[in-house]
Parts: C-alpha cells; structure tokens; sequence
C-alpha cells in the first residue's frame, strides 16, 4: 500500500478501511492524539492511539519532532477542528526526537530564535507556509513566461561587468590572499588569476539577457544575484533572486502592460491555489497589527492587499507629476514625512511611492520616466535631454517592487553616457556590439523574487522569506 500525504487524506470525502502515512509529530496530547505533518499542507492529520494496545516504552518516545510511519482506519473525526481523523492500528518511530534538546517545541518562538534555527524552522507554520507560498510564486512565473512564448536563459553568476555601476559586487579569485602577484605599478595582477582578469559574482543577468533578447525575441533570467552592500535592514540580503525579462522590439509602454499582465498572473495564481495558507499567514498578520498603535496599522489585510492588486489597473504617472502630487500632499506640507519633497530630481523614498498608491491614487501606481541622474547609463534618455524611459511599479505597504525601462539602442548615446560615468567602453564590448549589429528598441525590468514574497506572505523580514538568508556577519549553514 503506498503511503499518502495528509493533504490528500485530508481532502477524501469518503471513509478508508486501511491507510498509511509518513511524517512528523507536531504534539501528543494525554497519551492518545497525535497531530502529524508532513510539509504538504499547513494543516495537521490528527491520529488516535488506543494507548492500551501498545506498549508504554513505544508511546514515550512519540515526542515532538519525531518522525513516524503510522498505518491505520481514516474515519470521521468525533472531535471539531478536523473532518477526518486516522484511527492508528500500527506504528513505528522512524526517528527520535530528543524532548530536552528539541529546539521547535509547540510553543510561539521568535523570528529571531526561528533564524538561529533556519534548518528546523519550516517545521513551524509559518515557515512552512512561506516555503509552499515560494515554491508556488516560483512555479507561477516559469509558468507565465513559457505560456507567453519568452525562452528561459541562464545568466552567469561570474562576471567581469558591474550591470548597475554599483561597484558593490563580492570579487572571485583564486589568488593567494597572503602573497598576490603584483604589477610593475605594484598593483595585483589579475592576468595571472583563474579567469585572467578581475571578476566578481554577478549583482544582475540583465546585460546578457539583453544580447539573448536581440536574437531570441523574448527571454528571462531566473537566477541567484549577489550585492556586497554591508546593509543590514529588514529589506537587504547579500544573495538573492532576481527575475529579468527582456523583449526585442518592445517599448516603455509594452514594458509596463508586461508588468503588469506578469504581477497580476503570479499573485492570482497563489491566490487560486494556496488558499490555506494565505488565510494562516493573514490572520496571523492581523494579529500582529492588533499589537501596534492605531496609526501604523495596515489598512488592509494580506488577502486585500493581494486582491488590490489583481482587481486594479495600475495607474500610470510621470515622475514629475507625481512630484507635483507629493510636493503639494498635506504629508510634506505639514512636514510629516521623514524626507520632504522640495525639488524636481529627488529619488523617492518608500513613504513616498507608499503615500501615492495607498492614500493618493489607491490603486497600484507606475512611475515613468526618471531623472536620467538617478537611473543607470543603460536606460533610453528622452528627447528632453533630462529623463529617461525608466519605470518602477508601486505596491501598498511595500512602494517599490518592479524596476524597468526600456534600454538605449543608439550607440551614440549610449557611449556618452557610459564615458560620464567613467564605464570603460572596452570593458562593454560585446554589450555595444548590439548597437552595432541590428539595434532595435527593445526593454525589459528586473524583479526582486524575495520583495515579491515578502510582499505575498505579510512576512515584514527578508531573511524570513529565502530559505538561508545571507547577510552581513552572517554565512550559516
């Protein structure tokens, strides 16, 4: 008899004469009621031990943690919470769970303490939920580019380019650290490293997805991305996922129904099919927020956030409009936000773009067309000499969460924005070629996958949303 999961005993409407099931104790209540998961579902199977049938020495060591393989009768439940419920005939303890030394006892821990524990923590329900939610948002968007004809291209995570002018990228070597190989000028010398040159992990795979996009037509980039940034905030990681299409051929104004199309389909897809555990995480939203004072509350649940989104279309706003619009807000006249609004050219902060979708516009918000001073070099300017067809989508309770434009064509412009900026053009060779070979007007965004989580599950920590989060001080496991 092959073993089921309790997501699927749970959902038979019918009684079973034999079944069998595999998974972990969460508790054993007055030596009878077992409540077992097994990760394919929020929810617990609860089995009933008639204690007088086995041995005391067998029912001891069902500790929570424990993992075990129990056979049994799935029969209507006579208690409430659960409709079925397995009536245990045999079971075997697969592997102990010491009581003493068991970190994830049925008990509320911290977030924090859960971090310490990031190997045992989706043992919880709300890492679990998390973790399915993720797994979910991840197959939503393989499954929304290959429907919508793009190919899949796998960017490299080494590289000799900095994609965002950054500068902060983690550096690759296999040079000794202790003694390296100098120049005549006494600097290292790179040309006697692995790759023959300095190369550092990757902090984006838009540049290449570009030059695939230019022969392919429509590709992405799913992919790990690397920031040395020493950041230490509830939005920062040093590695993370990031999600970048790039079409040939397609506009600012393609690029953001292809936004929106794209965000609308991955969140209406865990909305269709992770019911369970978007009603865990928002009651347990709601209950965080009860904790708060009254005026940072959210005034939307989870779930309503999420609907705002799908029920909406996204308002589209110059970014000098929406300076107008917030230099002239009651927030910043009566000085209520942290960074004012005084003059054309600011880069927004996230209490900015929050106030234009939440308060201003209640609905989600695309911002167009940037100071070119704020944006990357590979951005198209505009006519005007002064901005450029960037674009950045704005969500409730998180501001920015999507970041696009379409990209320069002309070669022309592009080497001078490259020179001041001081982007050596032999270090973009083969990114300028494009220009030269067939250029088009072609665009594309980037997506950070963590930010689209966090935003999905309510979790208010990015390092509660990838399953080991790497920061600053921090490599464990």
């Amino acid at each position: 008899m092959q073993s089921k999961t309790v997501s699927e005993l749970l959902s038979q409407e019918i009684i079973l004469p034999e079944v069998e099931i595999k998974g972990w104790v969460r508790t054993f209540r007055a030596n009878r009621f077992i409540a077992l998961n097994d990760g394919s579902t929020i929810n617990n199977i609860q089995c009933v031990v008639d204690f007088e049938n086995f041995d005391e020495s067998l029912l001891k060591r069902i500790t929570t943690g424990a993992a075990m393989h129990i056979k049994g009768e799935l029969v209507e439940s006579q208690g409430k919470g659960q409709k079925v419920e397995i009536k245990v005939s045999e079971l075997n303890i697969l592997g102990d769970s010491d009581p003493e030394t068991y970190p994830i006892q049925p008990k509320k821990h911290s977030f924090e303490f859960l971090r310490e524990n990031a190997h045992l923590r989706t043992r919880t329900n709300t890492f679990s939920a998390v973790m399915r939610l993720r797994s979910a948002l991840s197959f939503a968007i393989h499954k929304y580019f290959n429907e919508n004809g793009f190919y899949y291209m796998h960017a490299p995570i080494i590289t000799g380019s900095d994609a965002e002018g950054a500068g902060e990228m983690f550096q690759v070597t296999n040079l000794d650290t202790k003694n390296p190989p100098l120049n005549d000028q006494g600097n290292i010398d790179y040309s006697k490293d692995f790759f023959g040159k300095e190369t550092n992990l990757t902090v984006s795979g838009q540049l290449e997805a570009e030059t695939y996009a230019m022969s392919l037509g429509k590709v992405y980039t799913f992919g790990p991305t690397f920031r040395a940034e020493n950041s230490n905030t509830s939005r920062h990681l040093a590695e993370f996922w990031m999600i970048e299409p790039e079409v040939a051929f397609m506009d600012l104004a393609g690029n953001m129904d292809l936004a929106e199309d794209f965000m609308k389909s991955v969140i209406t897809f865990v909305l269709d099919n992770n019911r369970e555990d978007l009603e865990f995480l928002d009651k347990r939203l709601q209950d965080e927020e009860k904790r708060k004072p009254q005026a940072e509350r959210s005034e939307m649940t989870l779930i309503e956030k999420l609907n705002f989104v799908t029920d909406n279309n996204f308002k589209r706003v110059s970014y000098t409009e929406a300076i107008d619009i917030l230099r002239n807000s009651k927030p910043n006249k009566k000085k209520k936000f942290k960074y004012l609004i005084n003059e054309w050219g600011t880069d927004l902060q996230s209490e900015h773009e929050r106030f234009l979708v939440e308060k201003h516009f209640k609905c989600p918000v695309i911002l167009f067309d940037y100071p070119a001073n704020i944006k990357a070099f590979y951005m198209r300017l505009n006519e005007d000499g002064k901005t450029v067809r960037a674009m950045d989508i704005l969500f409730p309770g998180i501001g920015e969460i999507v970041g696009g434009a379409q990209r320069e064509e002309r070669l022309d412009v592009l080497k001078e924005r490259m020179a001041t900026i001081n982007i050596p053009e032999e270090e973009l060779w083969w990114y300028l070629d494009l220009r030269k070979f067939g250029t088009a007007v072609h665009s594309g965004f980037g997506l950070g996958f963590e930010r689209l989580v966090m935003f999905a599950t309510g979790m208010g920590n990015i390092r509660d949303v990838i399953p080991f989060p790497r920061t600053p001080q921090n490599a464990e496991f």
